[in-house]
């Protein structure tokens, strides 16, 4: 068994690994749920890399075989030739197929970018499109596209408390986006009247025209439907609904951006919980209804009806009613992970995917609230493919 395995080589192991092989194996000990953030932490804080290779180990053998083996296949990937002086090549029991994260980790060698992304190699990008072929959004030429991302943040406002932490927010999502290919534009402290003018500019942007995608990132306070200008004080007063950030991007009147994905990241409150200072309420803006029946012989030459709102992807931080928690030092604990699975599988996972583990990895840590991907209308698959 692989955990036997472990134990009978881990002076080896402790003695032969190197740091970065070890943050790295967290890492992806941490994606497999083999890890949990504390005991990410517990690994990390260790000075001498002995005492991290010790405790990783450790972690893993006491949970068991399969703990073991994922550990096992991790070593594999990042430091094949220890792992073979070690023997921990062949452990998997017969009879048994290897998981398929330690064939793709064998097959592939997945390079990182200096902020930690794993960036899909260029063979991979281009299997992924030929064999998905009309299951997935086109990527555009990095030669020529011009990809855009907005990101609105609001810190400190006029009557409610100030946001700290969310300078980390601003900070570590403009990283990720530019490390994506996205030129970031940010902005912060606004009005809600300043946020709605500050999306119909950036809607508007010819740029788009020759753009596969775009991001729009907004933090603040917020109520269950909007958020919550600089100016807020109530639930009444400077809030931006979010169906007007969806009408302001949608194919009326948005066209540069028609068949595009269109991914809404919100980061605020959507509710309150005792001891905690936000608004909130319910916000019912009445939608418009369209009528895109065509008589049974009528054909239009010039013009072709499409729907009103499709090719979006939003993930709230939290549920409906709900509040969402940050750290003063850290940051947003939704932007936090958010960041880290991107960082993560962006190389070869399609964002609803990634957006999955996000959910997956809140649901394994109560009682911190849940995430909720909202008014998604993807039509396809859409794929990052980081450095390409």
């Amino acid at each position: 068994m692989a955990d036997k395995k472990l134990s009978e080589v881990r002076v080896q192991f402790v003695a032969g690994v190197n740091k970065a092989v070890v943050a790295q194996m967290v890492d992806d000990l941490l994606c497999e749920g083999v890890l949990n953030d504390e005991e990410a932490d517990e690994v990390k804080e260790n000075p001498k890399k002995q005492d991290q290779a010790r405790v990783l180990l450790d972690h893993a053998r006491r949970k068991g075989h399969r703990a073991s083996q994922a550990f096992i296949q991790s070593l594999c990937t990042r430091d094949v030739f220890l792992a073979e002086r070690l023997e921990l090549t062949n452990t998997q029991p017969s009879g048994q197929p290897e998981p398929q994260r330690s064939t793709e980790a064998k097959a592939i060698c997945v390079p990182e970018s200096r902020n930690g992304m794993k960036l899909c190699p260029p063979d991979l990008c281009r299997e992924i499109q030929a064999k998905e072929a009309e299951e997935i959004y086109p990527l555009g030429d990095p030669r020529t596209r011009t990809r855009l991302a907005l990101i609105i943040c609001n810190i400190t406002f006029a009557h409610l408390d100030k946001r700290g932490g969310a300078e980390v927010d601003l900070k570590e999502m403009t990283l990720l986006l530019e490390g994506l290919g996205y030129r970031v534009e940010t902005k912060t402290d606004l009005t809600a009247k300043d946020m709605a003018a500050c999306l119909r500019d950036f809607a508007a942007r010819e740029e788009h025209k020759a753009s596969d995608s775009t991001f729009l990132v907004l933090m603040s306070h917020g109520i269950r439907d909007g958020l919550c200008g600089i100016q807020s004080h109530d639930k009444d007063s400077d809030i931006l609904p979010i169906d007007e950030v969806f009408s302001i991007f949608n194919n009326n009147s948005c066209r540069a951006l028609y068949e595009k994905p269109k991914v809404v990241i919100i980061q605020a409150c959507r509710g309150t919980n005792k001891g905690i200072t936000y608004v909130s309420d319910s916000v019912v803006p009445v939608a418009p209804t369209i009528n895109l029946t065509l008589p049974g012989n009528y054909k239009e030459d010039a013009v072709q009806k499409a729907h009103l709102e499709s090719d979006f992807i939003c993930l709230h931080s939290t549920t409906p009613d709900n509040v969402s928690w940050r750290s003063p030092e850290r940051g947003s604990v939704f932007i936090v992970e958010l960041i880290k699975q991107i960082k993560a599988h962006a190389w070869n996972r399609n964002l609803e995917d990634i957006f999955r583990k996000v959910l997956q990895a809140f649901a394994n840590n109560p009682p911190l609230q849940m995430p909720s991907k909202d008014r998604t209308t993807l039509t396809r698959k859409f794929y990052l493919f980081p450095g390409n």
